[in-house]
């Protein structure tokens, strides 16, 4: 119904006859345009209202709450609602035909005219939301459609950030887990490659078995003049099963603070012993033999390296707990995998022999010129054996300074090469067979600091046929006994330390005053300890080295003690300072009595369970026997 059926139209637009009821919130027809708006009861039956008329209300109350025109008709600008339901009026008695549209003469927008009746006028359903169905999107509707179309839009943009988000941990888990596998691999790879580069002997029980990390460690070092590897052949004596050309006894102390490289010389005469090796068809015995060649226990009469440690222990007392071999291929292949060792020459070389030719000065080997450096012999020194072993121990300083230099330990190539040299040229026996083991006695190894690795040569003397040395037992009895009782020949900071609180005592008074001459020492030697023979080494070692020559050996003490002891009569004093200056006894070690002495009374000497070994003292530091050659690890020195 429209106002043309009212005649009203001339005055009034069609779209102003509907205006909302703020008590039922429905449109409502009204044809008196200037007559106030009709009241209808608030509890209109429900029955007679559309199935939208709750929705509309609500949608209304939205609008109004927000507008202060709210109970106005709507203006002439604004478009009228549309039906939440359908898009054509479909009611009976309706005045617009199904299917039309009524037009706005203002042209503000068409809109449908719903055709049920409510009373006295016609309801208009609120406009139907795009998403919610409650909410208008048009101007001046609540805005409640695109708070919730941003609301689906905000969480579809959070599943999608999510789902995102979950794809990219998969990745890259997926990426890590990859990773992982291949870097397990690669290391898988890489410690078959190192072992399978190892070449192992069974020593036949020949060592300890394993060195342990809290007592010393004791390595056997040799060099086999063996002719094995490229480019060797020409050096002569290929055919040959190799011998002991180089041996090294390297000490390392149970505190790790301190290590001592003993060379062996080669032609020194020793007893080999008897010598258990195995082989693919069983266990064979090799006979020893006496006053032979050192370098004979390698290599000759099917000698392994185990007969080698048995015969380092024969000569030394020293138990060898593993060994390493070496050939010449080593020497040129280390060197040169860390860029080379630096040397010095005193004078210029000229070697026919090792091959080796170069001026005075410093110089960086590798590969051949390094293996001609350690093998030159007859242009240094006297041209022996001997000058080459201090060669060889200039040589050996240097590179482990090169080893453990922060330029070849920051560069993963040069570690690589140095491993890779360092495997396929070695031979170990079994038990440090695998890389995992050598891994752990290196790490043992490296905890040494570089200033107190000393190198030493075994005391010798001239053989009578001058092609061979004999053992100079006054010297190299302390030696050894040293490193069987893990003494240190550097002064290590913590036994310098423990020395100077030992000279605060009291008693240290007693060392100062005048010293006889050790010809006017007299003495008797008692062994109050457990080593067996310790009076008559250390009786020994006073004649033929200190020239205490009346001193006598009176054989076991009545009873053990745990300290040594010099007990002294007042007028033997100046003796007593003497001898303890010798020996290296403490202040506390003396006992001075209440009476003096007869002429000849000599006084008493009492080794106990504190003895370490002829000429090495009982306290403090030890110093290397006088005559014996050494060089620290530390210091570079020019070969003569």
């Amino acid at each position: 119904m429209d106002a043309h059926s009212r005649g009203r139209a001339e005055e009034i637009d069609p779209a102003d006859q509907w205006v909302l009821n703020p008590q039922t919130g429905n449109y409502e027809l009204r044809l008196d345009h200037s007559a106030p708006q009709s009241q209808f009861p608030s509890s209109a039956p429900s029955s007679s209202r559309s199935p939208h008329s709750a929705h509309s209300a609500h949608s209304s109350r939205t609008a109004a709450s927000r507008s202060p025109h709210a109970t106005e008709a709507p203006s002439p600008r604004m478009p009228a609602p549309r039906n939440a339901g359908s898009r054509r009026s479909g009611g009976a008695g309706s005045g617009a035909e199904p299917g039309t549209e009524t037009g706005n003469a203002t042209g503000a927008g068409s809109r449908r005219v719903p055709g049920s009746r409510q009373g006295s006028g016609h309801e208009v359903p609120g406009q139907r939301s795009r998403r919610t169905g409650g909410g208008q999107n048009r101007p001046g509707g609540t805005g409640g459609s695109a708070s919730a179309a941003a609301a689906g839009r905000g969480r579809r943009k959070r599943k999608q950030a999510k789902s995102r988000k979950k794809k990219v941990l998969m990745w890259v888990g997926g990426v890590l887990s990859f990773l992982l596998v291949g870097v397990a691999a690669a290391a898988y790879l890489v410690y078959q490659h190192f072992n399978s580069n190892l070449n192992t002997v069974d020593v036949a029980g020949a060592g300890t078995g394993g060195f342990k990390k809290d007592q010393a460690v004791n390595i056997l070092v040799v060099g086999t003049d063996k002719r094995s590897g490229a480019g060797n052949e020409g050096y002569g004596d290929a055919g040959s099963p190799g011998h002991a050309d180089t041996t090294i006894l390297f000490h390392v102390s149970k505190d790790r603070t301190n290590a001592t490289a003993m060379s062996i010389p080669r032609d020194l005469i020793v007893d080999i012993p008897d010598c258990e090796t195995k082989a693919e068809d069983g266990t064979e015995v090799i006979p020893g033999t006496s006053d032979t060649r050192f370098n004979e226990s390698l290599g000759q009469s099917g000698r392994d390296p185990g007969c080698t440690m048995r015969t380092v222990k024969e000569l030394t007392g020293v138990t060898v707990d593993h060994f390493m071999m070496a050939d010449f291929n080593a020497v040129k292949t280390m060197s040169t995998a860390v860029g080379g060792v630096e040397v010095c020459l005193a004078k210029d070389i000229n070697d026919k022999d090792s091959k080796l030719n170069l001026p005075a000065g410093k110089h960086v080997v590798q590969g051949e010129d390094a293996l001609a450096f350690v093998r030159t012999r007859h242009s240094v020194g006297f041209g022996g054996d001997l000058s080459r072993i201090e060669i060889q121990q200039q040589f050996l300083s240097s590179l482990i300074r090169k080893m453990k230099s922060s330029d070849t330990l920051s560069s993963p190539t040069k570690m690589w090469d140095l491993a890779e040299a360092a495997t396929k040229a070695l031979t170990v026996d079994t038990g440090i067979g695998s890389i995992e083991k050598l891994r752990d006695l290196g790490m043992e190894l490296s905890k040494v600091d570089i200033k107190n690795i000393s190198f030493v040569t075994v005391p010798v003397v001239d053989n009578t046929d001058k092609a061979t040395v004999l053992l100079n037992e006054a010297k190299a009895k302390p030696l050894f006994s040293m490193l069987q009782n893990d003494i240190s020949l550097t002064e290590v900071k913590e036994k310098e330390a423990q020395a100077k609180a030992d000279a605060k005592n009291k008693q240290e008074q007693l060392l100062e005053g005048p010293q006889a001459e050790p010809s006017a020492v007299r003495v008797a030697v008692y062994n109050g300890s457990d080593t067996q023979g310790a009076a008559l080494s250390t009786l020994t070692w006073l004649q033929n080295e200190q020239g205490v020559l009346k001193s006598s050996n009176e054989g076991n003490a009545p009873e053990k003690q745990a300290k040594t002891s010099l007990e002294y009569a007042p007028n033997q004093a100046d003796q007593a300072r003497k001898l303890a200056d010798l020996m290296g006894l403490p202040a506390s070690a003396l006992k001075p009595g209440a009476q003096d002495a007869a002429e000849r009374e000599p006084m008493t000497l009492i080794l106990g369970a504190d003895f370490k070994g002829a000429g090495v003292p009982v306290t403090g530091p030890a110093k290397t026997p006088e005559g014996v050659q050494k060089v620290e690890a530390d210091k570079q020195i020019c070969a003569e």
